[in-house]
C-alpha cells in the first residue's frame, strides 16, 4: 500500500474508533490468567499490526455509518486469531526471527510453544465464531480449510520449475486471499446483509487478497532490502515461485538460464542473478495485468455494495495496491 495508512485511504471515522475498541477484545479474548501463556499468545497482538483484517470487517458491516456493534467487533476478533494462528505456523516453517520488527514467537519461546500457541489462538478463534452462530462457525472452518490447502499447494511445488499458474493461483487464494475474503464475508453476516451485498462484499474481499499478494510478489523481485526488510529476490531463494518468475520461466531469451539456476537453495549470488533475470523479462508487466484483471472484478463487486461511502473507501483501498509499482 505504498507506506499509506489503510485507514486513510478508507476514509471511514467511526472505523477507526471501532478498531480501537476491538484491540481491547482481541487482547482479552487470549488471556486466561497464565502468565507464561498469556506471554505467548499476545506476543504478535502487542507487537502490533494494520489490523487489516478487522478493518474489512468492521467496514463490510457499518459502512462506516454506525458504531460497530460487539458482534461485529468479535466477528473481527474471530479473523484476527485465525490470522495470527497462521503467521505463528508460518514462522515456524520458515524458520523465522522476527515479525513485526520483533522476535517471532518461535525465535523466542521455540517451535514446539509456537506451534501450540498457534493451535491454541485457532482454538479461540473457532470459541468465538460459533458463539456468533452456525454461519459463522462454517465459515471460519472452510476458511482454516482454504488456509491449509494454500500452505499445501506452496510446500508441494516448492523448488519446482514445473509450478504452473494454477498451482500458484491456488496457493495465494488459501493463503491470502481466503482470509481477506473471509474478513468481508463476516461483516456481512454480523451486519446481517442481504444475499447479493454479502456476496458481493465476499467476491471484493477475494480480489482485493489477489492482488495484495500479487503486489507482494511484483515487490520481492523488484524492491531493495531496506524497503522489504529481507533480502530481495527471497522467494526465489526458498523455492516458493511466484508469477513474474513463472512468466520469466517461459521467455524466450533468459527462460533456459533462469531454469538451470532454480530448482533448489541459492546462495546470496545465485539469488541476485536469478532475480535480474526475472526483471530483465516482460514477467513483471504481465503480472501487473494480471491483477488489473482482478481490479475490474473487484469493481463491479463493489457496484452492488449499497453504501457509496464503503464503495469509495474499499475502491480507494483497493486501487492503492496497485500504485507506486515498477514497471520495466
Amino acid at each position: 500500500m505504498g507506506g499509506v495508512n489503510p485507514l486513510e485511504l478508507l476514509a471511514l471515522e467511526l472505523v477507526e474508533s471501532d478498531l480501537q475498541r476491538l484491540e481491547l477484545l482481541l487482547a482479552e479474548s487470549v488471556i486466561v490468567g497464565d502468565d507464561y501463556l498469556d506471554s505467548v499468545t499476545t506476543h504478535l497482538i502487542y507487537a502490533g499490526g494494520k489490523r487489516l483484517r478487522p478493518m474489512l470487517a468492521i467496514a463490510s458491516a457499518t459502512g462506516g455509518a454506525r458504531e460497530a456493534s460487539r458482534d461485529d467487533l468479535l466477528g473481527g476478533v474471530a479473523l484476527e486469531l485465525l490470522h495470527l494462528a497462521s503467521l505463528y505456523h508460518d514462522d515456524v516453517m520458515d524458520e523465522a526471527e522476527i515479525r513485526r520488527n520483533v522476535d517471532s514467537v518461535n525465535a523466542h519461546y521455540g517451535n514446539l510453544i509456537a506451534i501450540v500457541a498457534g493451535d491454541y489462538l485457532m482454538a479461540r478463534s473457532a470459541t468465538i465464531a460459533a458463539d456468533l452462530g452456525v454461519e459463522m462457525a462454517s465459515l471460519l472452518a472452510r476458511t482454516l480449510a482454504w488456509l491449509t490447502r494454500g500452505q499445501v499447494s506452496e510446500v508441494r511445488t516448492a523448488f519446482s520449475v514445473d509450478r504452473t499458474e494454477a498451482d500458484y493461483y491456488e496457493a495465494i487464494e488459501g493463503k491470502t486471499a481466503s482470509l481477506l475474503s473471509s474478513s468481508c464475508r463476516v461483516g456481512a453476516i454480523t451486519a446481517q446483509h442481504g444475499p447479493e451485498e454479502t456476496e458481493a462484499l465476499t467476491e471484493f474481499g477475494r480480489c482485493f487478497g489477489m492482488i495484495y499478494q500479487l503486489r507482494d510478489d511484483i515487490l520481492d523481485v523488484t524492491a531493495t532490502e531496506n524497503q522489504l526488510g529481507k533480502p530481495a529476490g527471497q522467494d526465489l531463494a526458498e523455492g516458493v515461485y511466484n508469477l513474474p518468475t513463472l512468466f520469466a520461466l517461459r521467455d524466450p531469451v533468459v527462460g533456459d538460464e533462469l531454469r538451470a539456476l532454480l530448482g533448489e537453495p541459492l546462495n546470496d549470488a545465485d539469488r541476485e542473478r536469478a532475480r535480474k533475470l526475472v526483471v530483465a523479462t516482460d514477467g513483471i508487466a504481465q503480472t501487473i495485468l494480471a491483477a488489473q484483471s482482478f481490479l475490474q472484478t473487484a469493481h463491479v463487486a463493489l457496484s452492488s455494495v449499497k453504501s457509496p461511502d464503503l464503495r469509495q473507501g474499499f475502491g480507494s483501498l483497493i486501487q492503492s495496491l496497485l500504485e507506486d509499482l515498477p514497471t520495466y
